[in-house]
């Protein structure tokens, strides 16, 4: 439970410490999600798809929690370097307030236009559609124990203590993966719930990470003792908030429109097709959920330095992610490329779907280390307090997946077009974000010391 040293020491050891632990949390939220997927794809890929569909709007939600966290963790590390521990604690304060005004806004939208929100997708099958209602009513019950959750994390990476959210996340999948097949199939006087007891099963798991991130938190003694939660938030952290967090946000929550809009063109090759996205983006998602895990590790380190002002270290740090996070994309190319089938069939074992899935893969695969690349050249964005390059970039890149996937899908390349207007657009951001972080910093005085080596 240490807080690593950021500001001091070798560079390396200590962002190591940092991101492995934030690297294992990320490969278990992953696995919450491929827990899910094991059990549900053994119900039917009609129950895939449900809560394929469903699942798009909880990345609207994470989207919008991305304000508070990222924002939070960004300023209050700048405290931290700084050794300003109670503007810290005031902004953390703040964070949670703004977390608490999303959480109530999402879960009631969710609730109450659950309907409207699911026949966007339009699914063919009336079980399909029911099914998608009803994991989305459930899981925006508990929006409230994963956003609180996300601000505990930005929080304790913001103090260099990766190991809380690790131990708390490790915790919630033995629960998740316990639960998944008692309430999915039904056990003993458990009844078979199918996709309501995944939906469930999640809900409950998150609930007891929640739980102990506040134990957790209660034995800190550098942040969370000054927090003053029922205290009053000042406007001028929640102007602080918004200013890191809402360019992060809105490019998350762009991303998740888009990502609607392109499941509605996949839906026009039917509901199977719906199901092979969902499962191919999971298994995809070894590769991008440890780069953002690296990435953010890379966010604290930046921003703790460059609220000491120790911008050779903030230099150094990043270029030794980038070599790290790099190989792990070629790594993760090499996987997709050579064993699509036996990955996909993991999770649907229907030999009918399992080109579809070979195909998703393989195309995908082209990308892999321009995403990481890509995500952590957007941490150091954020880490500096600029987010809007990246964010800009994002977005726009982002957005000409939509042209591009109609363009393509109406060639003979069908529904692979899709797949790689996905895979093209990937390539581009990766390489013009890290460009434009070069041009930022070698426009940067503060910079101006280091860059020769940059």
């Amino acid at each position: 439970m240490r807080n690593v040293n950021l500001l001091e020491g070798p560079i390396l050891p200590a962002l190591t410490r940092l991101a492995l632990p934030i690297m294992g949390t990320s490969l278990i939220q992953m696995a919450y999600n491929l827990t899910d997927m094991l059990w549900i794809g053994r119900v039917s890929a009609e129950a895939v798809a449900a809560v394929g569909a469903a699942g798009m709007y909880l990345w609207v939600a994470n989207g919008l929690v991305s304000i508070p966290r990222i924002g939070g963790q960004v300023k209050a590390a700048h405290a931290l370097g700084a050794q300003n521990i109670p503007e810290a604690a005031g902004l953390a304060r703040a964070a949670f307030h703004m977390c608490a005004l999303l959480v109530a806004l999402c879960t009631a939208a969710y609730i109450a236009f659950n309907g409207p929100l699911i026949a966007f997708f339009k699914l063919n099958g009336a079980q399909t559609i029911a099914d998608a209602r009803t994991y989305l009513v459930i899981v925006a019950v508990g929006l409230v124990f994963a956003f609180f959750s996300q601000i505990f994390t930005g929080l304790f990476t913001a103090l260099g203590n990766s190991v809380a959210m690790f131990k708390a996340t490790v915790v919630g999948l033995v629960f998740n993966i316990v639960l998944d097949p008692v309430l999915i199939f039904g056990v003993g006087p458990f009844p078979r719930m199918e996709v309501a007891g995944a939906a469930l099963a999640t809900v409950l798991a998150q609930a007891v990470v929640l739980v102990m991130f506040v134990l957790m938190a209660a034995r800190d003694q550098r942040l969370f003792p000054h927090l003053k939660l029922f205290s009053k938030s000042r406007r001028s952290d929640w102007a602080d908030i918004a200013r890191i967090g809402l360019p992060v946000a809105v490019q998350n929550l762009f991303f998740s429109s888009l990502s609607m809009i392109i499941a509605r063109l996949v839906a026009g090759w039917g509901d199977a097709a719906v199901a092979v996205q969902k499962v191919g983006s999971q298994v995809e998602s070894i590769t991008w959920m440890t780069a953002d895990g690296f990435s953010t590790a890379l966010n604290a380190f930046v921003a703790q330095n460059y609220g000491a002002g120790k911008y050779d270290r903030i230099k150094q740090g990043y270029r030794r992610a980038v070599g790290i996070i790099g190989g792990w994309g070629l790594f993760t190319t090499a996987v997709l490329m050579a064993f699509p089938a036996f990955l996909f069939g993991l999770f649907i074992p229907d030999p009918q779907l399992a080109p579809m899935g070979v195909s998703y893969l393989r195309i995908l695969g082209v990308s892999q280390m321009f995403m990481c690349i890509e995500g952590v050249s957007a941490a150091a964005f954020q880490g500096i307090g600029r987010p809007i390059p990246s964010s800009v970039c994002g977005i726009l890149g982002n957005a000409a997946r939509i042209p591009m996937a109609m363009a393509l899908s109406a060639t003979a390349l069908a529904l692979d077009g899709i797949w790689w207007s996905i895979s093209i657009s990937s390539i581009a951001k990766g390489v013009v974000v890290t460009a434009l972080l070069f041009w930022v910093l070698h426009r940067d005085r503060r910079f101006s010391a280091v860059r020769k080596n940059l």
